[in-house]
């Protein structure tokens, strides 16, 4: 083994190579992908003297362990879970801190205390293959998969800038009880009755079926216009489409959305808020707030 590496010796429920992304391949059937939450993964990097591109690890609910082959160091950003290093100097920190973990050393990632997703950033970035320009895995167009025991994970050259002589930093994501995420209406708004665009406003289960390729949501029934029974034919989506599909519960898509769906969109989440999106577990509840769009009855 050359050069720095982390070992994997316990993967967790679902551990995920992610970088920023790779836009620009939708021809291509393929969709942006990347960190759940972006600002999440470029905190962790920051703190570890990353640039704030490189590929780190999104970590689900925690249980991950890696072996350090030579010495890295970690810090972890998103939802609060502690990171634990197994050495003979041991040692504990929560997220926003940079950790310098020695030869040998066991990395542990605790779950959240609250929310879903850790990211992981070491010093070098994880310099696992690259693919149409990026590192993170894919879930929906199966590219890369989820980390196994004894993947081993090569860690890139140290960069220029040192890691940062900062105490803790905020966090990038503040985990809440009931997050409002606000949304755009349409572009199919005018398919839907009145009463639909009302009760987008929910609140909106999240249910045990949602994923990184999207939330499915559960609530009141988002009732089509009296004409709106009618096809519609393929068309693009975006990461933030609320698809409905026929039965009126709508489906938030994520990163790993299809590029294409044959459901009407009835409105589209602010980007800036899919970041809150990846911390809503299954059973949990969230708002929709209409912030532009047509004027609701």
């Amino acid at each position: 083994m050359s050069g720095s590496a982390l070992v994997v010796e316990e993967p967790g429920p679902l551990t995920l190579v992610q970088d920023l992304g790779r836009p620009g391949h939708a021809h291509l059937g393929v969709p942006a992908s990347g960190a759940l939450d972006p600002d999440a993964l470029r905190l962790a990097n920051r703190l570890v003297g990353n640039p704030e591109h490189l590929a780190g690890l999104e970590v689900l609910l925690g249980g991950l362990a890696l072996r350090a082959h030579g010495a890295v160091t970690v810090a972890l950003a998103g939802a609060p879970a502690m990171l634990h290093v197994e050495h003979r100097d041991a040692r504990h920190a929560g997220p926003g801190v940079a950790v310098a973990v020695p030869d040998g050393g066991l990395v542990r990632v605790d779950a959240p205390a609250r929310g879903l997703r850790t990211w992981l950033a070491v010093r070098g970035g994880v310099a696992t293959s690259s693919l149409l320009g990026s590192r993170s895995t894919d879930v929906l167009s199966g590219l890369g998969r989820a980390l196994r025991n004894g993947d081993e994970l090569p860690v890139g050259p140290a960069p220029l800038h040192p890691v940062p002589a900062v105490g803790q930093a905020p966090q990038a994501l503040a985990v809440v009880d009931l997050p409002v995420l606000r949304v755009v209406a349409g572009p199919r708004a005018d398919w839907f009755a009145p009463v639909a665009l009302r009760a987008l406003a929910g609140p909106w289960a999240v249910t045990s079926s949602s994923d990184r390729v999207g939330l499915r949501l559960r609530g009141p029934d988002l009732v089509r216009a009296p004409d709106g029974v009618r096809e519609l034919p393929s068309e693009g989506v975006v990461a933030g489409a609320l698809q409905v599909p026929a039965d009126g519960q709508p489906v938030l898509f994520l990163a790993d959305h299809p590029v294409t769906g044959g459901y009407p969109v009835i409105a589209t989440v602010v980007r800036a808020d899919l970041r809150l999106a990846a911390q809503a577990a299954p059973g949990t509840y969230l708002r929709l707030r209409v912030v532009t769009g047509p004027r609701l009855p």
